[in-house]
């Protein structure tokens, strides 16, 4: 087994470095150990100048920071400037001795890098090192909370280490602090929502929830490129609002995809017994060509309970929408049914964020909307890990058309880097509090205005009302020949300038032009 590290290069794993540098920290450890996961979206060099160079998702550190060319010396290198990847750890306990990893305790059985190590190899492993319990020094954490979010921890008194992972080992992603999430948490949106919501009456906020619902679920059927019947746009958002009422279990999982597909001849419901991708099909061949390959069927359950005890164990401890991210882009990594994943992947966020009182009570924010306007910025953000992630499945395709993994991929589910992904929620969330909740608000003040001024005016049914006011919209404010000569032909001319100064007055001066 090669274990010597390598010397400068100005390419990695068909990466380029911004100049020629000696790999460090987990990029040394992958090469030294030959170890097949998915490579960090930011790595780590040491470069020859004094001054760390950070582009195209290299870092390149200073020669005062090179570590030792050892496995202590790259792990301890890791775990001080790089955070925790759970994946390569787990891959690299598995790939060294047994013996490897407890040398290093029992050379430095106080230091703090070494019992980190020792408690992560023990929780990510489930077994434990020939190790006595550490001495009674101070605790140290097992995530560095400058680095990443952590839960608030709970003491091992066996490595005299603080557990405040976020997860549990079946299912923990991490997600670091960058300034664009700090800048998030410390906007406090929740409190932002609340104040905007205070603001509104609550009959008008009750009709401006119900619209938001239906907003959200027929955005997410159509990020799916499907237009369902209403009825079924209506039972989706129906789901949405009951989201963070129930726990999270299995059994709810199968109930959120029997409401999604509606249909099931075609689908069959349930966890999948099959492989799965996301992709396309070449043409001739109808060989898969794809872009995601979810996880293992054989998988499924033990990531399924996973995600479910994460959901659990995050409901105090995790910043809301940062829980929200990592739970959703889990699921839909996974793709545990054959259809539904993408609608119930966003139901997610909603569940997160309502269980944790983050969204204002009847309030459900339209994420999906939000999604659908940033689809690129989304799918961006989707590729941010399958990209990494495709390169190290092992694949064959089935005669039906299908993958069939060949390699366990489970690890890879478990723990991935969530950073872009709650980066990413959290600016439709702050999208939707600022900018959706507010227009929405505006609009139905807007139309209670101009439908009271029509009233005073004429009596006139409601549904023709809708119809006249659904006319001037598609036509800046005015009411169109055809309309006029027709549908509204008993109206004067008279009556028509003051509906029309009455639409005028109502959502182009008061800024609330409807869409």
């Amino acid at each position: 087994m090669k274990t010597d590290f390598s010397g400068p290069v100005n390419v990695f794993r068909d990466r380029r470095l911004p100049e020629v540098a000696t790999p460090a920290g987990y990029a040394a450890l992958i090469d030294a150990y030959d170890l097949a996961v998915p490579v960090p979206r930011i790595l780590s060099a040491i470069g020859t100048k004094h001054r760390i160079i950070e582009h195209g998702g290299w870092r390149i550190f200073t020669p005062r920071h090179a570590p030792d060319a050892t496995l202590e010396g790259h792990l301890t290198f890791a775990l001080k400037n790089e955070g925790l990847d759970l994946a390569i750890l787990k891959r690299l306990f598995l790939a060294a001795t047994e013996n490897e990893i407890a040398e290093l305790v029992r050379q430095k059985p106080t230091g703090l890098y070494t019992r980190r190590l020792w408690f992560l190899y023990e929780w990510l492993l489930e077994r434990q090192l020939d190790l006595p319990a550490a001495d009674k020094v101070s605790y140290v954490d097992a995530v560095d909370t400058e680095l990443q979010y952590t839960a608030s921890g709970q003491n091992s008194v066996r490595h005299r280490v603080r557990n405040n992972l976020p997860g549990t080992p079946g299912f923990c992603p991490l997600v670091f602090k960058t300034p664009a999430l700090t800048q998030f948490v410390a906007q406090d949106l929740r409190e932002r929502a609340r104040v905007v919501v205070s603001q509104v009456p609550k009959d008008l906020l009750a009709r401006t929830a119900a619209f938001l619902l239906l907003k959200d679920s027929k955005s997410s059927y159509v990020i799916e490129g499907e237009r369902p019947p209403q009825d079924r746009i209506q039972r989706w958002g129906r789901a949405i609002g009951e989201a963070g009422r129930a726990a999270l279990d299995e059994a709810e999982l199968l109930r959120l995809q029997r409401i999604v597909i509606g249909d099931e001849r075609f689908v069959k419901l349930g966890f999948r017994a099959e492989g799965g991708f996301v992709g396309e099909h070449d043409r001739e061949t109808q060989r898969p060509i794809p872009d995601h390959i979810s996880a293992r069927p054989e998988d499924i359950d033990s990531l399924v309970r996973g995600l479910i005890a994460f959901d659990q164990a995050a409901e105090s401890e995790l910043d809301p929408v940062v829980a929200a991210a990592v739970l959703a882009f889990g699921f839909v990594y996974i793709h545990p049914f054959e259809d539904g994943n993408g609608r119930i992947h966003r139901y997610l966020m909603h569940h997160v964020l309502a269980r944790r009182g983050f969204n204002p009570a009847g309030i459900h924010f339209p994420v999906s909307a939000a999604i659908l306007d940033k689809i690129g910025e989304y799918k961006e953000v989707l590729e941010s890990y399958s990209n990494r992630l495709l390169p190290i499945v092992e694949w064959e395709p089935t005669p039906k058309g299908n993958v069939k993994a060949l390699n366990d991929t489970s690890d890879f589910y478990r723990f991935f880097d969530a950073t872009p992904h709650s980066e990413f929620l959290y600016e439709c969330v702050q999208r939707t509090i600022e900018q959706d909740l507010p227009k929405e608000t505006r609009f139905l003040r807007s139309f209670d205005t101009f439908r009271a001024g029509v009233e005073n005016m004429i009596d006139m049914p409601e549904r023709t009302l809708n119809n006249l006011f659904g006319f001037l919209r598609q036509n800046e404010g005015r009411l169109s020949k055809r309309a006029r000569e027709s549908e509204f032909s008993q109206l004067t001319s008279d009556e028509i300038t003051r509906i029309e100064e009455l639409y005028q007055t109502a959502f182009v001066e008061g800024s609330a032009i409807p869409e």
